[in-house]
Formats: C-alpha cells, structure tokens, sequence
C-alpha cells in the first residue's frame, strides 16, 4: 500500500508557493515601461524645479524652457514636466545629486513620453546640464557639460 504525505505538508507547500509568487511580482513589474512610447523620443530643455531621489528612479521636474531661456507658457502657467531617471545613487556616480543639480540648474533631457499624453516621460539617455543661466545657442553638448549620454531605460 502507498503512503501519501499528511494534508498540512501539502498545504504547507501551497502556501509558501503563493508567498513567493506574491514577493516575486513586484519585481518583476518593476522594470515595465509600457506606460512610455519608446518609439518616440522629445529632446527638452527646462529648469529644474525639483529633484525626487529614489532608490529605484529619481525623477526630474521642470519648467520648460525655449531657446532664449524664457518659459513656455500653457494656460497662464510654465509648461511643466517630469522625467524619471535611473536611481538616486546611479546619477550621483555620474554627477547628478541635489548638491550638484539644485533646484533652478537648467539642462536639457532626451526622453520617451507617456503614451496618455500627459507631461512625463522616461529618459532615454541623454542629460546635458547648463547651469542656472541659458547659454548663448542654448542647452547643448556645446554649452554644457554632457552627464549622461546614449543608453535608454533600464
């Protein structure tokens, strides 16, 4: 006659399969870009108003800017838009921290935007950073000092 293993340790091992699939998932959406439109690619310079460390991605906030340093205006208001990054701790290994990038540092950032149309996007690898005043020819490889270059999202 065949032994058959007590009820508990079959529940035992339903369960534990479900808490790993349970801590697995997170992970695995993590690295889901399908919010962006990776087939389309805006190039924008801005200031920037805020810079949100994150362990996982950092995010730049800004106010777009035109060529002549000036604010893009909709509504009344500056146009303003995000863009998420790489880590905290990935950009300050390239230069990027709230010490060295305070809040009204104009740069220019290559990004993928949201498919909804709304005013964020995800980086597609290019920072170039100018400052606190629009360089004559505006925000460029020529007129800044290229942080980040080439790559794409993570």
């Amino acid at each position: 006659m065949r032994e058959t293993a007590p009820k508990s340790s079959w529940v035992a091992w339903a369960v534990g399969v479900l808490l790993l699939a349970v801590m697995v998932a997170p992970a695995l959406s993590h690295h889901s870009f399908a919010m962006y439109d990776l087939t389309k690619s805006r190039t924008m310079t801005g200031r920037l108003v805020r810079y949100i460390p994150g362990a996982n991605h950092a995010q730049l906030v800004f106010d777009v800017l035109d060529a002549s340093g000036k604010p893009v205006m909709e509504k009344g208001k500056p146009a303003q838009w995000g863009v998420e990054t790489a880590s905290a701790a990935a950009l300050a290994r390239q230069g990027v921290s709230p010490k060295t990038f305070p809040d009204g540092t104009i740069f220019t950032v290559m990004l993928h935007p949201l498919r909804d149309g709304r005013p964020f996007g995800a980086m597609a690898g290019l920072l170039i950073k100018c400052g606190t005043t629009m360089p004559a020819g505006g925000c460029t490889k020529e007129t800044g000092q290229t942080l980040i270059s080439g790559g794409g999202p993570d």
